[in-house]
């Protein structure tokens, strides 16, 4: 090619016309993207406006230390803000460790071949599947199977029975679980793509001074992609966060008086009531001779309110639980993994859901706040991932 075979470039001054179409659609694009913008900044607004105009007035430190009630006045979101701090906490160890090794192993160490492109393949579709699939996944294998290890594991010693029926069922270890699995495909990706990211110059001179891979990848690769690693994985565990579907598929409870973390044992912190698979009371006559551990108040099924005293024996209907009085000193002396994983639960969705489905407008208040409380959490998880990643980003040095 020579200097006489390059075209001229045109003059675009020359036209006019054309030029001014050009400038007509920038215009235009920049226009169309203000107002997206004002659109989706005026909604995320007035929802919030609305939600606080609702239940900014609730939001009071009794609003966080009391109990859900029968009455509105005395209702509060302490075993609801309680059971998402356990099934949260529940959900990151078993996602984060599995999603983050996975991650590495797919992109560092998998064999390129049809086996890793299907893996690859079904982890992205697991990403977009339906929340409720999860949780009627979790039903069949964790509450029907698991939770019931008389029916299809009794070949097993009776010690290892009683301990997988208490563990799993409608418990919070498998709420935990179901979340994992929910969010793990959305850590493995994230994991993958910050790892992808990392050039490849700076592991073939970590290989070039004599280091293995695994010290090249914890060394020199894992460093350089942990801000992507750290944003993702808060993404995964604020979306669990807000999750409702699934846990009201393995029988997340509605109302809950009693903390997860309490006394072992006491009948004054349990559910009195035995439900069939269906969730129905097998004898909804039936009652039970309890015991009270410490004071309280009964909270029966039709959620009226009656109150104990310790050493009290007295016969409860199925459905119902005990509020106890104990201090928060006694209940956290007394904390057992063992025990808070294999109990009942609710989380703030669940209770939100419960409070809207009331026909007072008091309990319509009081989901408001419940939602300003989750909007806060939720927008404070996702606000320590910028900043993590802003911190993280600005100490590496490419």
């Amino acid at each position: 090619m020579t200097a006489t075979d390059v075209q001229p470039m045109r003059d675009i001054t020359a036209h006019p016309a054309g030029l001014a179409t050009r400038k007509f659609k920038d215009a235009a694009f920049i226009i169309w993207g203000i107002v997206a913008t004002i659109i989706g900044l005026g909604t995320l607004i007035t929802l919030v406006g609305d939600l606080f105009h609702d239940g900014g007035h609730r939001l009071t430190m009794a609003f966080f230390s009391s109990f859900p009630s029968s009455e509105p006045a005395q209702a509060g979101i302490l075993s609801a803000w309680v059971g998402s701090l356990l099934v949260i906490l529940t959900t990151a160890l078993f996602a984060i460790p599995i999603g983050i090794l996975a991650g590495i192993y797919l992109e560092e160490y998998a064999p390129k071949n049809a086996v890793t492109s299907a893996i690859e393949i079904a982890v992205n579709n697991l990403a977009g599947v339906p929340s409720i699939l999860f949780g009627l996944m979790a039903v069949g294998i964790f509450v029907q199977f698991l939770g019931n290890p008389d029916r299809w594991f009794a070949f097993l010693p009776e010690a290892i029975r009683e301990g997988g029926a208490h563990l799993f069922g409608q418990s919070i270890l498998t709420a935990g679980i179901t979340l994992s699995l929910l969010i793990l495909p959305v850590v493995i990706v994230a994991t993958r793509e910050a790892v992808r990211g990392v050039p490849q110059e700076i592991r073939h001179a970590a290989l070039a001074v004599g280091a293995t891979k695994w010290q090249s990848t914890q060394h020199h690769v894992l460093p350089y992609a942990l801000p992507g690693v750290v944003t993702g994985v808060i993404i995964g565990v604020s979306r669990a966060l807000g999750e409702t579907a699934p846990l009201i598929m393995i029988g997340g409870l509605t109302f809950v008086a009693f903390l997860p973390i309490s006394r072992p044992g006491d009948a004054a912190f349990e559910t009195i009531g035995v439900l069939d698979e269906y969730g129905a009371a097998v004898d909804p006559n039936a009652t039970e001779t309890v015991h009270i551990a410490h004071d309280g108040v009964v909270v029966l099924p039709d959620f009226t309110e009656q109150a104990v005293q310790a050493g009290q024996t007295i016969e409860l209907p199925h459905g119902a639980t005990i509020q106890s009085v104990a201090t928060w000193g006694d209940a956290i002396a007394s904390w057992s993994p063992n025990h808070w994983l294999g109990q009942e639960f609710t989380v703030m969705p669940i209770q939100m859901f419960n409070w809207t489905s009331r026909p007072q407008a008091e309990f319509l208040e009081l989901a408001a706040a419940a939602g300003i409380v989750l909007l806060a959490i939720t927008l404070l998880m996702n606000g320590t991932a910028i900043w993590l990643r802003y911190r993280l980003r600005k100490s590496i040095k490419w």
